[in-house]
């Protein structure tokens, strides 16, 4: 590969670099200390909905992209990474309403090792859901895992399919 045709693959591995810094750092920043309560869940949801309107706009511009399968590894890095911040911080803000949703009190690194250990699947039992509340909203990640894993990986797929077509037939 001559440094003409890497460009492409060094522009988005550092634009991935880049998101994925200044996404894990306003997680890190943001004051994660409010009650969870019905705004809170709102904010979830319209957090989850702006994501999916984030892949759909992605879906489009990949289509297009001079490089779609490289954009689409950028969207689902991306895209992943935002949703795992969603649910931290989620699990953060409910933990940060008092004792008793967790087995044990969680910090924003913990809620991140939650989320990651519930989206992998992995579960280690370490860190458990106790409350109703708890066990709802993780019960929600599980599904919005699956969505996320079809639904996305669906869309991502298919926009690079019809990119590299589309820039197929320009030649």
């Amino acid at each position: 590969m001559d440094a003409p045709s890497r460009r492409p693959l060094v522009r988005t591995i550092a634009r991935m670099l880049v998101t994925s810094a200044c996404a894990l750092t306003l997680y890190a920043v943001a004051p994660l200390d409010v009650r969870f309560g019905p705004a809170t869940a709102l904010a979830l949801l319209g957090a989850l909905a702006a994501l999916g309107v984030l892949v759909g706009w992605q879906a489009r511009a990949i289509v297009c992209s001079p490089s779609p399968w490289l954009r689409a590894v950028e969207t689902l890095v991306t895209s992943l990474l935002l949703f795992l911040v969603v649910f931290a911080s989620a699990y953060r803000l409910m933990d940060s309403d008092g004792p008793g949703h967790f087995s044990e009190r969680l910090s924003k690194v913990d809620s991140m090792y939650f989320t990651v250990t519930v989206f992998s699947s992995v579960g280690f039992g370490d860190i458990v859901p106790v409350s109703t509340a708890a066990r709802i909203l993780a019960t929600v990640q599980m599904l919005g895992d699956l969505v996320f894993l079809g639904v996305v990986g669906r869309v991502l797929l298919e926009a690079a399919r019809r990119g590299a077509e589309r820039r197929g037939r320009r030649r």
